[in-house]
């Protein structure tokens, strides 16, 4: 099966080299490409990729308002949203993050890391970089983010657990491995945490757990 994707960025050179990498993979292939916000969300509703790969900084829309456009809560039927970003613009991740992203990269992170995340959107994963997420929950600590306002249906000592690795960046067969349970089980927790949280995705308990401090950022 070939991932579809939706390249959005302003600078044509840094679409031409996301599309190399990506249709350099056999199981890619990159289906539009648009050079603003305005026309990310108009090619994306029209042509309904797998996965809409975003810059956070573009003309007439920025890489949040096309999020929330595509993903937002608000939306009957999603997107799977992937922002591009850069180590200074952390807080426009979060930004992002909480109008439905599914992952993030960094534009240094390098090709690997590019293709990673596309394919953990495409499974409904997200790719959380550990490093990014020790940057975002630094940033998050230091503004004190408000928060929710209802307390969610409070998580088993096992679900705790897995929030925790799931914040540190682990993917599902690391936490498997870490918590010494299977794959299944692994899900069958997310599914429940996402249940109790009334997130819409992993990304949604990784942030649910920054706001909350549940992970240490030392």
């Amino acid at each position: 099966m070939t991932i579809s994707v939706l390249l959005a960025d302003d600078q044509a050179m840094v679409r031409r080299g996301l599309r190399l990498i990506l249709e350099d993979q056999p199981d890619i292939s990159v289906v539009g490409e648009a050079p603003d916000g305005a026309e990310a969300v108009a090619l994306a509703r029209r042509l309904r990729p797998d996965v809409c790969l975003v810059d956070i900084r573009m003309p007439r829309l920025d890489g949040i308002a096309v999020t929330r456009a595509l993903a937002g809560p608000q939306v009957p039927d999603p997107l799977r949203v992937v922002v591009v970003t850069t180590f200074d613009l952390d807080e426009y991740v979060y930004g992002a993050l909480r109008g439905g992203a599914v992952g993030f990269v960094l534009k240094d992170a390098g090709p690997a890391l590019l293709v990673e995340a596309v394919r953990a959107a495409h499974n409904g994963e997200a790719l959380v970089s550990p490093s990014v997420t020790v940057r975002l929950l630094r940033h998050l600590t230091a503004a004190s983010a408000p928060p929710r306002a209802a307390r969610p249906a409070p998580l088993s000592d096992r679900e705790v657990e897995v929030v925790r690795a799931l914040a540190r960046g682990r993917t599902n067969q690391e936490i498997a491995a870490e918590l010494f349970i299977s794959l299944s089980t692994v899900k069958s927790h997310l599914a429940g945490i996402q249940t109790k949280l009334g997130v819409r995705n992993r990304v949604g308990i990784v942030t649910w757990a920054w706001e909350n401090h549940l992970v240490d950022t030392a």
